[in-house]
């Protein structure tokens, strides 16, 4: 197993000696930035399903202005 390294002036950093990786031994940050990617992540899922609804609605609106049109034709 590898030896680690304190990063001077970081108390939750240290170095790797094998791969030379800084490795951040902050748990508590470390849970935080998961929890944000998580949210930041359902976020975007929202944003694609509302423009998937949205273009749902527009491809029927189209559709139905097409059907109106044909029966004004009539």
């Amino acid at each position: 197993m590898s030896d680690h390294l304190k990063v001077e002036g970081h108390d939750n950093l240290v170095r790797d000696s094998d791969s030379k990786a800084i490795i951040n031994t902050n748990k508590n940050a470390y849970e935080v930035a998961k929890r944000r990617a998580e949210e930041a992540q359902r976020q975007r899922d929202v944003m694609r399903e509302t423009a998937r609804e949205i273009n749902t609605l527009k491809c029927e609106m189209h559709e139905i202005k097409h059907l109106l049109q044909e029966l004004v034709k009539k």
